[in-house]
């Protein structure tokens, strides 16, 4: 079986190791549907975290090729699913979803669906099966529909299963398999045999090393004839992978999405070769995507046709500028402030250039082709960039595959320089992007098709507060509060004012301050709030009510300290993906409480990340009447290594700490 595709590393392997028999003596599971004994409900010889609320026993599935019909192009997949349900919280793992697809072409087939659950009652084993009148169908989208059903009967330590198989003419998708899910997994198996006549390539994501592996060819009884008379006959390549006591992946805080780091195997067609014939290539290279890309009347075609309707357009909007690199200003801004964007995920054209401009609404893809034709009409360099967003997951760059990909911006170069510009979203400014669109590899659509990558190691969020505490002759403490946002939580910011309303923001504000007794904030305001270039400026005044006690405890961080770890995991096996990196400084100059005098001050302390990963300050200091204070914390990357997660997680739970501390004033005798 040759993978033309792969790497030439993965394809010596793959060979090496194919057998033309069968392992002996390979482990297998003695597992078969609606055969449940009491032993069964036992697993306290299994290993798996009994903190969790379900454990799989099982999940065994296959993929084949139907060739009893003579036909190589039909697919059977087959699963079978065992859970135990520990705990009550685990009553949601009993609502099941079967996916299958369906389009112009044809649709899969869902046979044999069957499902019980199982109770041990006075020893003995009770089944309640899933009726076929409580199994619904549900329309996702218009490619894309589920059989769903929920288990009946259920309890603490029931047992519940299921079993489907789908019947699939889309041959060119093999369905891939989820080795890990969000319950610990005792056993989880995936089988393929596949025509050799099929090359697919293996995308193997997460762990790599399996507990079970064989791959082997057999003979199958199917001939394929050819049009000077001969005849040939295929082998079989079978594939089995088995993973055992596989730990449950848990959701943390700064994960683009857990996608990424699924311990699963996916496959795409690379090519067809049948005997003496010549390979029919399926999987596109970079080149033939562009090629593709750009001719397609869905993405490029449109941006170079004659769009001399244009000329109407731009012409007023463009008057009077000075060079290209103010022409691209004003074209950008009035898409930007014109247009509604009414998909943020979409890869290509649904309508025509000329109706976008006609309806002033289109996709994210419709809003920045339009934005890059109108540039191009004006012989302004202008390129669209393909992305995946964080949360649709990362892009494989070693092969070229379209459905990764899920977001266009524009990518403009004037005199040697590059921008990059989004004008789907109104609160963005020139040359911004979302931290969404900041996914690692992305692709320029231009004839050499560039590799770009959109790190979030780049994005340097830059923060400064300054506050100062004033105290009158009668001893009513005074403050005013200024903070000079990054951008990003700049963008934050023009947001929620933009959903809810300033006054809205500001209430949140004012409940946030706790623990510093009565604080009452007023004169407030948000400058820059309209200026998508700059960053915004929060600003108010506020007066403290300490009231007449013998101590004051005073927090001086207010309310911009983090009050917890974000952190709290004894081990994490993905990276921590923050949105960028960071620079928060908060300065504080107070003057001490008329009638008062220090009675304790926090020490300051100063920590390094990693050497020159990041750092932490927290100064302290007394000058006469004045206590004055800074808190910086610096992180230089955004993306750190689960081999880096400890020293992270105890670099936060210093700053938690320190930011807790208060100062002491005592009243004066």
């Amino acid at each position: 079986m040759r993978f033309r595709s792969l790497p030439l590393a993965f394809v010596a392997m793959t060979l090496a190791y194919i057998s033309h028999a069968q392992p002996k003596n390979e482990e297998k599971l003695n597992i078969k549907f609606g055969k449940i004994s009491p032993q069964d409900f036992d697993l306290s010889a299994s290993k798996f975290d009994t903190s969790a609320a379900v454990v799989v026993i099982a999940d065994i599935g296959s993929s084949e090729f139907d060739l009893s019909m003579r036909n190589d192009k039909s697919i059977i997949y087959t699963r079978h699913r065992r859970m135990k349900i520990l705990k009550k919280s685990g009553f949601e793992a009993a609502d099941i979803s079967v996916p299958y697809y369906f389009s112009r072409d044809g649709e899969e087939r869902i046979t044999d669906l069957k499902a019980s659950t199982y109770n041990l009652e006075n020893g003995k084993v009770v089944e309640t099966k899933v009726d076929s009148k409580s199994i619904f169908k549900d329309k996702l989208n218009e490619h894309n529909m589920v059989k769903k059903f929920t288990f009946p009967a259920l309890k603490e330590g029931s047992i519940i299963e299921y079993t489907y198989s789908t019947t699939s003419d889309f041959y060119t998708q093999l369905r891939g398999w989820e080795f890990q899910c969000e319950y610990p997994v005792i056993w989880s198996e995936y089988r393929t045999a596949i025509p050799e006549i099929y090359n697919y390539v293996f995308m193997p994501q997460g762990g790599a090393r399996y507990d079970i592996s064989s791959n082997y060819a057999t003979n199958a009884d199917f001939e394929i004839s050819h049009s000077n008379g001969a005849r040939s006959y295929i082998s079989i390549i079978n594939n089995r992978w088995v993973k055992k006591n596989v730990p449950a992946l848990k959701r943390e805080k700064f994960t683009s999405t857990i996608d990424n780091y699924v311990d699963k195997i996916e496959f795409h067609l690379a090519s067809i070769i049948y005997p003496m014939e010549a390979p029919r290539y399926k999987m596109r290279t970079w080149q033939s995507l562009k090629t593709g890309l750009l001719e397609s009347e869905y993405f490029g075609s449109a941006l170079d046709k004659n769009n001399g309707w244009l000329d109407d357009v731009l012409k007023p909007i463009i008057q009077g500028s000075k060079n290209d690199l103010d022409k691209t200003k004003k074209i950008f801004n009035y898409v930007r402030d014109n247009y509604k964007c009414s998909d943020a995920t979409a890869l290509f054209i649904n309508d025509g250039l000329k109706n976008i401009v006609k309806t002033k609404a289109g996709n994210v893809a419709e809003l920045n082709l339009l934005l890059i034709a109108m540039l191009r009409h004006e012989k302004i360099n202008a390129d669209p960039i393909i992305l995946s967003t964080r949360s649709n997951g990362h892009v494989n760059e070693d092969y070229a595959i379209l459905n990764q990909f899920n977001y266009v911006i524009a990518e403009v170069q004037i005199e040697n320089k590059v921008y990059q510009l989004d004008a789907s979203n109104p609160l963005l400014g020139f040359n911004h992007l979302s931290p969404k669109c900041y996914n690692g590899h992305a692709r320029l659509v231009n004839d050499a098709m560039d590799a770009i990558y959109l790190s979030p190691d780049s994005l340097k969020e830059k923060k400064v507060t300054i506050v100062t505490v004033k105290s009158d002759e009668k001893g009513a403490m005074h403050g005013s509060y200024t903070s000079m946002l990054g951008y990003m939580e700049s963008l934050d910011v023009r947001e929620t004012v933009r959903d809810k309303g300033e006054a809205d923001y500001f209430k949140v504000i004012q409940s946030s301050y706790t623990g510093n007794g009565d604080i009452e904030i007023n004169n407030k305001g948000i400058d820059s709030l309209k200026l998508q270039d700059e960053p915004v400026q929060i600003r108010y005044e506020f007066n403290i009510n300490k009231g007449n006690e013998d101590m004051i405890y005073f927090n001086p961080m207010l309310n911009e300290g983090i009050k917890e770890n974000y952190f709290v995991s004894a081990e994490r096996l993905y990276p921590v993906e923050m949105p960028f990196s960071m620079s928060e400084m908060y300065v504080l100059n107070l003057d001490i409480p008329t009638g008062y005098e220090l009675e304790e001050l926090p020490k300051s302390a100063q920590v390094t990340l990693n050497d020159d990963e990041g750092t932490f300050q927290f100064l302290v200091g007394k000058n006469d009447n004045m206590i004055q204070f800074k808190s910086v914390i610096k992180l230089n990357k955004a993306t750190f290594q689960p081999e880096d997660y400890n020293s992270l997680r105890d670099f936060f739970a210093l700053v938690v700490k320190k930011q807790s501390e208060q100062i002491v004033f005592k009243k004066k005798k």
